[in-house]
Formats: structure tokens, C-alpha cells, sequence
């Protein structure tokens, strides 16, 4: 029997998204499939220990990348929005040693600053063309009697761009900078 869950996370908290998944797996859910945007299919199997990783990958030739992963035990079982998820039951790891899917810290600085370049500053972009000023135009009467709509849409916008990107900045920042030491 399927089950669809509702759960938001954003390009910093992939590390979250992979506990949860693990968490998931534990109360007898495996994921089966993804949603745009936050909805996540799950089936119901025997509760086990199962480790998730995420990669971000930003080319589009994924195909060898996903045959050494499996080389070293990990079962890829999708993709989405750029992220390529792989899963392997913790019991094998402990035997091998290997819980992770990147093989050294570089790595894993790598894929944030990835993330940074490629999904953050179009966020910001977004932001700063297209947010903000249609924000003042709002604010200053400039869209007629539609202005206070365009007010309060503009503004909730505004909160929500500020959040992401103060928060996903933030993480990106310190996850980089956690695996660059």
C-alpha cells in the first residue's frame, strides 16, 4: 500500500532529507517516488536501518557516476531537481566501513559550492530582478488599483526570498566550510 507525504526541504537541507528518509525506512516506508514539489510516495516494507546519501549533480551525464556508486554497493533509485539519491541497507556499510557515498571531505565541499553556484545565486537573481522591484512598484502605487494585491504578494515574497536566502546561504556556507577544514 502506497503513502504520500508532504514534506518541504530546501537546497541546504539535504542532509536532513537523507535522516528523514533513514527514518522513514526504520518505520517500515520505502521511498518508491518523488513529487514535484515536496511529495514523496512511500511503500510499505519491513522496518530497516537504511542509509540514504544525496548528490547534486549539475551535468547532465549521470550514468557512469551511478554505475561506481553501485560498484561500491550503492542502489541508485532516482533523480530529482539535479539530485541523484542513493540508499544502502546501514548492515552492509558497517561490514565495508563505508557509510558514505563521497570518498573525502573535497568532495562534499565541492558539491556545496555546487549548489552555491548553480542553485543559490538564481535564487538571489530572482530576488533582486524581479522581487524586489516589482515590490516598490507595489508599494509606490505604481500598478494602479491593483497595488495593494501586488503589495501583499510582493511582500510575502519578500519574506519568503529573505528566509531562503539567509538560511540556504547560511548552511551552504557552513557545510562547505565544515568539509573544507
Amino acid at each position: 500500500m502506497s503513502k504520500l507525504y508532504a514534506r518541504i526541504f530546501t537546497i541546504a537541507d539535504y542532509e536532513e532529507e537523507e535522516d528523514w528518509l533513514r527514518q522513514q525506512n526504520q518505520n517500515g516506508l520505502k521511498i518508491v517516488k518523488f513529487t514535484a514539489p515536496c511529495f514523496y510516495t512511500f511503500e510499505e516494507c519491513e522496518p530497516q536501518d537504511v542509509i540514504y546519501r544525496l548528490d547534486y549533480r549539475e551535468d547532465a551525464d549521470t550514468d557512469e557516476y551511478r554505475r561506481m556508486a553501485s560498484d561500491f554497493g550503492w542502489e541508485y533509485f532516482g533523480q530529482f531537481l539535479g539530485w541523484l539519491y542513493f540508499r544502502k541497507p546501514a548492515a552492509d556499510a558497517d561490514v565495508n566501513g563505508e557509510d558514505e557515498l563521497f570518498s573525502d571531505n573535497a568532495s562534499r565541499a565541492e558539491m556545496a559550492e555546487s549548489i552555491l553556484r548553480t542553485r543559490f545565486v538564481p535564487v538571489a537573481l530572482i530576488f533582486f530582478v524581479c522581487v524586489l522591484p516589482n515590490l516598490y512598484n507595489a508599494v509606490s502605487g505604481r500598478m494602479g488599483l491593483l497595488s495593494g494585491f501586488f503589495g501583499a504578494f510582493f511582500g510575502i515574497m519578500l519574506g519568503i526570498y529573505i528566509y531562503l536566502i539567509i538560511h540556504c546561504g547560511r548552511k551552504l556556507k557552513e557545510i562547505r566550510d565544515r568539509y573544507r577544514n
